[in-house]
């Protein structure tokens, strides 16, 4: 079953309750229904992760870990797949975000020179703020559905094939 192998993988909640990090949400943090391995658990978790991956906003884990604790999905799940948006992927994601934000508002898309400035941060961005922050939603929300139907998908076969592996040793076949 897909639990045993995410058993493995993943760290033991123990563990991250006791991480410096998390240690704010308190008790919150004992909710068995953060730790479950379950097909509603980690396709929900990885849905929040997904959606606050592709915010462009500071802070993502933190936000992913504070959403699943309230929303009580799979914290560890939600947190990892906020990694979606790296310094690699970040530049590539967002503009996409952008161009399909623009598309929906009907904006020309403009080229725009990133420079780490004040002066960039005043003038450059509060003209794609609005396309970059509605792309950003529907590409989240796009992400999330498809990460809830991956997972589900995925676990239903791993399912049905382990349930044909001992039909087939329980016949002998």
């Amino acid at each position: 079953m897909p639990r045993r192998y995410l058993k493995h993988i993943m760290p033991d909640h123990k563990t991250m309750r006791e991480h410096p990090h998390l240690q704010r949400f308190g008790q919150r943090l004992a909710e068995p229904k953060l730790w479950h391995l379950n097909r509603r658990s980690i396709a929900f978790g990885l849905a929040l992760g997904l959606f606050v991956g592709f915010m462009p906003i500071l802070g993502q884990m933190f936000v992913a870990a504070a959403l699943a604790i309230v929303i009580r999905v799979n914290l560890p799940i939600a947190v990892m797949a906020v990694w979606i948006t790296n310094p690699i992927t970040m530049g590539p994601i967002y503009f996409i975000a952008y161009q399909t934000g623009a598309a929906v508002l009907a904006m020309p898309v403009d080229e725009h020179t990133f420079t780490m400035s004040w002066e960039w941060f005043t003038h450059e961005f509060l003209s794609i703020w609005q396309p970059l922050i509605l792309g950003s939603f529907i590409l989240g929300t796009a992400a999330a559905i498809l990460g809830v139907l991956f997972v589900r998908i995925c676990w239903r076969l791993i399912v049905i094939r382990n349930w044909l592996k001992r039909y087939k040793n329980k016949n002998g076949d």
